[in-house]
């Protein structure tokens, strides 16, 4: 199959290579592939075999990522590939993150016509999405450098398992990231996405530190992350390490994939995860996959005016002025952009 020699890795003897694109760190024999299957040594070099494959692109609004402070209001040109560098057992989008390249039809694009097409949308941002963009770095990286020639700017929404290296080469080219944090438990990230967490809280603040702007998720599955213990520790993290003002999501799940038996996370848990979020001085606590809950709104923590309302992915009323001031005390809300009013929004699948 097509493929073209990656970026991120070091040559050692012997035929072997080692791919520093996640710190997995994957040492690779000739004719194999890294944990992710999208890496492969030929003859002592590594490929990528995802370079320019996309397994989906569509319009969508930034809130579905979710961002809620950047850009509010716009729309995306999202992308995928296929392959990750987790296996979660619960994952919504198992079909294209858990498949080898070859196992799934995708359409090949070049850097030049996913551009093209965010400008054609009227997409302020291409959102590199559904799957992992962290293997997919090589090409991320192209779409980025001519993306901000464009004046667009560049959107991952990541498990954030990257190795600083390859954080460096590509931080100047991205404008915001989703980060999931999937658990504050070690030993969830080893059990269930085969990971680690400490890799991914220091790529989060990393990312911060590098003029990023960082939004995180966490996924509340019943019975594995959801204790109070382990939620009251991941907002003291998260207070600490990234601000009070950097927004926190807390999803909740549905059963999915591997994990059919799970019943949907209680709208009691969510409320939990918020309450303790905000007991831990966290100024932006949002709760996701449940449209028409007062989670999903922005409140201004000057007056606790609810200043941006929304239902799913919409906007339905806004009070801030152009400097992103509460129209009640004038507080102002840390956003990142301006507010896109988009009158309305409906799915675009562009292939």
């Amino acid at each position: 199959m097509p493929a073209r020699e990656a970026r991120f890795y070091e040559q050692l003897e012997g035929g072997l290579v080692r791919c520093t694109i996640c710190p997995r760190r994957c040492v690779i024999k000739p004719g194999e592939r890294g944990f992710c299957g999208t890496r492969e040594n030929r003859g002592g070099r590594l490929y990528s075999l995802i370079y320019g494959e996309v397994s989906a692109s569509a319009i969508d609004p930034i809130e579905k990522k979710p961002l809620f402070h950047f850009e509010p209001g716009s729309l995306t040109f999202s992308i995928s590939t296929v392959g990750c560098n987790f296996k979660c057992p619960w994952c919504q989008n198992y079909h294209i993150s858990q498949v080898r390249p070859e196992d799934y039809r995708t359409v090949r694009m070049e850097p030049e016509e996913v551009v093209a097409l965010a400008k054609r949308y009227n997409c302020p941002s291409i959102s590199i999405t559904y799957n992992e963009p962290i293997i997919w770095l090589e090409f991320v990286e192209d779409v980025g450098k001519l993306a901000k020639r464009e004046g667009l700017e560049v959107v991952l929404v990541t498990n954030g398992y990257i190795t600083p290296e390859a954080l460096d080469a590509v931080a100047g080219l991205i404008d915001a990231a989703n980060v999931d944090v999937k658990s504050f438990s070690d030993a969830f990230y080893k059990r269930y996405c085969k990971g680690d967490l400490e890799s991914v809280l220091q790529a989060v603040v990393a990312m911060r530190e590098k003029g990023i702007h960082v939004e995180t998720t966490t996924l509340i599955i019943p019975g594995l992350n959801d204790s109070e213990e382990e939620l009251r520790a991941l907002c003291k993290w998260h207070y600490e390490n990234l601000g009070p003002d950097t927004p926190i999501h807390f999803s909740r799940f549905y059963p999915c994939y591997k994990m059919l038996y799970k019943e949907p996370t209680p709208i009691s848990t969510l409320q939990k995860a918020h309450d303790i979020a905000v007991e831990e001085g966290l100024r932006y606590v949002y709760v996701g996959n449940l449209p028409g809950n007062p989670g999903e709104h922005t409140y201004c923590p000057g007056c606790g005016e609810a200043v941006i309302k929304r239902f799913g992915f919409e906007i339905v009323d806004w009070r801030l002025d152009e400097q992103m001031r509460c129209s009640n005390c004038g507080t102002r809300i840390p956003i990142r952009g301006s507010y896109h009013r988009r009158g309305g929004w409906h799915p675009l699948l562009i292939y």
